[in-house]
């Protein structure tokens, strides 16, 4: 299958890496391909420039977010940074029409000026919003009615989403939640290629706040286990 992965963070490259290592044929979308490959530096997360990455990952085709989405039959995965997805995502609708979109981000704004700030071992906890009364997975479904847009992953590491066995030999749960039956199915197939076993469809696209509003609890138990960044865990929900 062509999917597409639009991002080039270290979440979207743990995607583009298993898509391939599966047999997909996998593009990967940027803002400006040409400005991608040109980076020398580490991004924000410490990842080697992407040029550096893609040359190490033959199968992966980089082209622009519009181009990479056109080229995908029908799955796309949204890497895209929360501050930016909406924008971004909008700005590429015509290519995204008719296919189911996967959206792991978080919509986090960074440095925020808060009363009560949340120190962390690398600067303030970042704000989530929307929050509470919206989620940007429903703030993209909204900007793309011609789309079905299916939130998942976002409740740990991508480096464990596509490997779910590397904790706890994969016993551990995975959530879907969107408005379409067929598009959560899609991803559901996807995840069980993935590896996983128990995927729980939470329901509608307006379980996605519960999930985004996770990601401060996803630090708070990285924290706990020692961990600056993330985790290597996972959640089981036992019936």
């Amino acid at each position: 299958m062509k999917i597409a992965v639009l991002g080039t963070g270290g979440g979207a490259r743990e995607h583009a890496a298993k898509l391939v290592e599966l047999g997909h044929e996998v593009f990967v979308g940027t803002r400006d391909p040409e400005a991608t490959l040109a980076r020398t530096e580490p991004d924000m997360m410490g990842n080697v420039p992407y040029g550096q990455w893609l040359a190490d990952h033959p199968g992966i085709t980089l082209l622009s977010f519009g181009e990479a989405a056109a080229a995908a039959d029908s799955l796309v995965i949204n890497g895209i940074d929360g501050h930016n997805a909406v924008a971004a995502l909008s700005a590429v609708a015509d290519a995204l029409r008719g296919r189911t979109l996967v959206d792991y981000a978080v919509p986090y704004l960074y440095n925020p000026e808060v009363e009560h700030p949340w120190p962390t071992p690398w600067g303030i906890m970042p704000k989530l919003d929307p929050c509470d009364t919206d989620s940007l997975a429903e703030q993209i479904q909204r900007a793309l009615p011609g789309t079905k847009v299916v939130k998942s992953f976002v409740t740990q590491e991508q480096s464990t989403v596509v490997n779910p066995g590397a904790i706890g030999n994969g016993d551990h749960t995975m959530f879907v939640a969107g408005d379409h039956a067929d598009a959560k199915q899609q991803v559901t197939e996807l995840l069980t290629s993935y590896g996983w076993t128990d995927v729980l469809d939470l329901g509608p696209l307006v379980c996605a706040r519960g999930m985004e509003m996770y990601a401060h609890m996803h630090s708070a138990i990285g924290f706990g286990l020692g961990r600056q960044f993330g985790g290597h865990f996972g959640i089981k929900v036992v019936r």
